[in-house]
């Protein structure tokens, strides 16, 4: 068996697949003289440390349980006028998570609050800050398990580590007296140490409905907007944009 032959079947074994894709390339390069053998060497292994990289990167936006991915690229800016898109497109500097701040977002349902804080969560997953998204309902359902099975503490502090923890549709259902307690808790945790992103369709001054409890509204507000950027979305349904569009479109032709 040749050297090639071994050097091929090592590269596998090391799965060191760019350099295998590679490898002939560089051999003509280096038998050409176009490259010496460090140069070829060090471009070859710089390929395999960006692969490594991008791996890295995107087993973290898939650890973030993100609905779907969707980026800025995807969403239309247009259609919502309301939204400064300069502000929310500065949320890729990731300053918001270097200073622990939070951001809020709130407006009626469909008109793209899941998909801007998929978004900016994405992006900070990407660069490998650990994040993770979460239903609010879900959350406080998983809270409730662990604190019957005695993990209370342990869970609580799981979800408190996170650099960037989104909590989405705030308030879509109400929470009873147990949950909003727990929700206070991680909440207070988190203050000042770790940036959340929250939606709701709720205006600030209702939240005392999702909580049943006007001081413990207040206490969950005060923490979250001591620190905080607000995003408020007024505007059509974007899920329903496009058979908006398609049925103006429909009326035209049967005029």
């Amino acid at each position: 068996m040749s050297n090639y032959i071994k050097l091929n079947n090592n590269l596998e074994t090391l799965k060191l697949i760019k350099i295998k894709e590679n490898l002939d390339k560089y051999v003509e390069l280096i038998n050409s003289k176009e490259k010496d053998v460090v140069e070829a060497l060090y471009e070859l292994t710089n390929m395999e440390i960006n692969l490594m990289q991008e791996r890295a990167m995107y087993s973290c936006v898939r650890m973030a349980g993100f609905p779907f991915i969707k980026e800025f690229e995807d969403f239309n800016f247009e259609f919502q006028p309301s939204i400064n898109k300069e502000k929310i497109l500065d949320f890729k500097n990731l300053r918001y998570i270097e200073n622990k701040e939070n951001i809020l977002f709130i407006g009626s349902p469909g008109v793209g609050k899941t998909h801007l804080a998929t978004s900016i969560g994405i992006i900070a997953a990407k660069n490998r800050i650990s994040t993770y998204f979460i239903n609010c309902n879900d959350l406080i359902e998983n809270l409730k398990k662990a604190k019957s099975e005695n993990r209370f503490a342990n869970r609580l502090n799981h979800y408190a580590r996170y650099k960037l923890l989104i909590i989405d549709e705030m308030g879509f259902l109400p929470i009873d007296n147990e949950g909003a307690n727990m929700l206070f808790q991680l909440i207070n945790k988190r203050y000042e140490k770790n940036s959340t992103i929250i939606t709701s369709n709720k205006p600030f001054g209702k939240w005392h409905e999702i909580f049943g409890d006007v001081t413990l509204a207040n206490a969950i507000l005060d923490r979250l907007l001591h620190h905080s950027h607000i995003i408020n979305i007024n505007g059509n349904s974007y899920r329903l944009k496009d058979k908006i569009e398609s049925n103006v479109t429909e009326s035209i032709e049967d005029d």
